[in-house]
Order: C-alpha cells, then sequence, then structure tokens
C-alpha cells in the first residue's frame, strides 16, 4: 500500500492562504485539525434557520450581554479554525475587530445542520468539547429537533438532551432567555 504524505496546516497558514487567494474564491471551507475541509453550499431551509437564530437571539439579547456572531471565524487552537453558523460571544469593545474570537469568548456556540450532520457529530462536537466550548446546539434539521450538549471536557460532552417541537430551549449562560423549538425549525 502507498502512504501518501498530507501536510497539516497552522491557522495561520490557513489565513495567509486565504489572504493571498490561494483558497478557492467563492468556496466555503474550514481549517479542522490540520486539514482545509470544502464545506457543502448553504441550502435555503439551513440558511432560514440561522437567520431565524439571528433574530431570535437578537432579539433576546443586547450587545452588553453578548454579541451575535453568524458563521464568522473561530480560533479553537493552532489548527482548527471552524465557522459556527451562530456564536453568543462575550461583548468585547472592538467587536473581535482586533482578533478573532477563541474558546474562552463563547457562550453558546450553534451548528445547523442538514446535510453535514454527521461532520458536525462525529469530527466537530468532540472538537468543541475538548476545547471547553460550554455549550453546544446542534440544529438538526433532518431530525427536525435540537441537540444540546453541555458539560465539555477531553472526553466529550457529559450533558445532552433532545428538544422538539413544541418544546423550548434556553442558553445556560442567559436561562431567562427562552426559545420555542418551533421558532428556531420554522
Amino acid at each position: 500500500m502507498v502512504q501518501l504524505a498530507r501536510h497539516s496546516f497552522t491557522v495561520d497558514e490557513y489565513n495567509r492562504m486565504g489572504e493571498a487567494g490561494i483558497l478557492p474564491e467563492g468556496v466555503r471551507t474550514e481549517l479542522i485539525e490540520g486539514e482545509i475541509i470544502e464545506m457543502v453550499p448553504i441550502g435555503s431551509h439551513h440558511a432560514g434557520a440561522v437567520i431565524r437564530l439571528n433574530t431570535l437571539l437578537s432579539e433576546g439579547l443586547n450587545r452588553r450581554q453578548a454579541i451575535l456572531a453568524v458563521q464568522s471565524p473561530l480560533v479553537l487552537s493552532d489548527r482548527s479554525q471552524p465557522e459556527p453558523d451562530v456564536c453568543l460571544l462575550r461583548p468585547r469593545a472592538d467587536f473581535y475587530a482586533e482578533g478573532h474570537p477563541t474558546p474562552g469568548d463563547v457562550f453558546l456556540l450553534i451548528e445547523v445542520s442538514d446535510s453535514s450532520v454527521g461532520l458536525d457529530r462525529s469530527v466537530k462536537l468532540p472538537l468543541y468539547a475538548r476545547e471547553a466550548i460550554p455549550e453546544v446546539w446542534l440544529v438538526d434539521l433532518t431530525a427536525d429537533a435540537i441537540e444540546v450538549y453541555r458539560q465539555a471536557s477531553e472526553a466529550g460532552y457529559a450533558g445532552r438532551y433532545l428538544v422538539k417541537r413544541g418544546d423550548s430551549v434556553s442558553p445556560a449562560a442567559f436561562p431567562n432567555l427562552t426559545i420555542a423549538v418551533n421558532d428556531i425549525l420554522g
């Protein structure tokens, strides 16, 4: 069997490739564990859920409580820079213009999944847990439900529960913000 040589990229190398125009124009990519992953184009159902989340979270919080980031880079380590669909971040005066957020800046991370549910569950969730993202919601459009993950550790998330249509969900950092699952799923 022939063994192929692979090159693992750092976040700095990945960002320089983007700035230099080496990465394909208009193609969504993420750096995950040193590998450049081409993401599936965003469909209308997925985009609608992201827009609904943006609206619902914006209405429920003000910028002194949290900054809402939509499909923006998050530096998890020197080898991983995904672009989660939605993040609630700690307020910062520069709105992260001086540097992308890191795990300590995140209150809540949300991934909206339809065709990417396998990647999100098997690759991204364990990565988020290892990097101590305190809470992750996986909005599974194929199952019409939201998986809520809390209590991050190296081994994964100790707390996991499922919320379905007719239920409501609240971020752990903002328990007074209650959102109907129907409003998220549309």
